[in-house]
């Protein structure tokens, strides 16, 4: 009994100073490593650098296949999308190719049509496109000045438009800028028509964001949402130009949101549809009076007998 438990202090001691002196040396190692290493960094940055020369041409050379594999999978890739496109852009072009047949087909039918009819094609339209330098508008007007004037082909009447649709027309003229009366002016009146409906009014600008249509039939069937384009009527503008969307129906008050974003306005175009409306007018012309081609003083088309 005596001699097991003298082995058992003997070996509980053995493995405590064994952990001791491990312990020990590697606090030792440790503290060695960081003397060796603190006066020795340059010569452990070359043997570093010199592990990297050794290692990158064999990582270089290994990469190289993984790297053509890569752009393989990738030209391959490519090759079946672009056998795609190819496929799509070709029924793409027998589709155009069969339209092609058909417009043409349709052009000489057309000008065969127009033929027997003794079709007379409508006057040229010219345009010209000015910078807005001015915005004039304020509680009593709604206005605009450009930068074009009777140099650069612009007159009095012309239809003042932009992408979205009608903005006014062209009120006064100088040689190099012109004042552009919108159409949400109080003094602006445009013939236009519901497109969906069909029912004629004339939209009155109110000096605010939103005209209003007057002269309704009382039957009219306009809605929230129906389209306003204009009808042509008076000769003041072509029909069919897009001036805006119903927005609010109440009772009698039918007021209309125009297409154009007035506030946004940087550049208009000024179309001359050679209609005689406003421009003989405004000149005090009696359109009734005037002259037919092939006399003095004419500038009206011929009437039909």
């Amino acid at each position: 009994m005596n001699k097991r438990m003298g082995s058992i202090g003997a070996a509980a001691a053995t493995r405590s100073w064994t952990h001791r002196f491990t312990f020990v040396l590697l606090v030792a190692f440790a503290f060695g490593l960081m003397l060796i290493g603190k006066p020795d960094s340059v010569l452990v940055s070359r043997v570093r650098m010199m592990m990297m020369d050794i290692a990158a041409p064999m990582i270089n050379a290994v990469s190289r296949p993984i790297d053509a594999a890569r752009e393989t999978a990738s030209d391959v890739r490519d090759y079946f999308a672009l056998k795609a496109e190819n496929e799509a852009l070709k029924m793409q072009n027998d589709t155009l190719l069969e339209w092609q047949r058909v417009a043409r087909e349709l052009q000489a039918e057309n000008a065969s049509l127009r033929g027997l009819l003794n079709y007379q094609p409508g006057p040229k339209i010219s345009f010209v496109t000015a910078s807005v330098v001015a915005d004039t508008s304020s509680s009593f007007v709604r206005s605009l000045i450009v930068l074009g004037g009777t140099r650069a082909g612009v007159a009095k009447g012309q239809a003042a438009v932009t992408g979205s649709g009608l903005a006014g027309r062209v009120l006064e003229v100088g040689e190099r800028s012109a004042r552009i009366l919108l159409i949400t002016d109080i003094n602006a009146r445009v013939p236009v028509v519901a497109e969906r409906s069909r029912d004629q009014a004339v939209l009155a600008g109110r000096n605010s964001d939103l005209p209003e249509l007057l002269y309704l039939s009382r039957d009219s069937d306009v809605k929230i949402g129906d389209r306003i384009v204009t009808s042509g009527q008076g000769g003041v503008f072509p029909a069919g130009l897009p001036v805006g969307e119903v927005v609010s129906v109440d009772g009698g008050h039918v007021l209309t949101r125009p297409y154009v974003d007035f506030s946004r306005l940087e550049n208009i175009r000024l179309i001359d549809f050679s209609l005689p409306g406003i421009l003989l007018n405004d000149l005090g012309i009696d359109t009734t009076k005037a002259l037919l081609p092939g006399k003095s003083g004419s500038i009206l088309p011929e009437a039909a007998e």
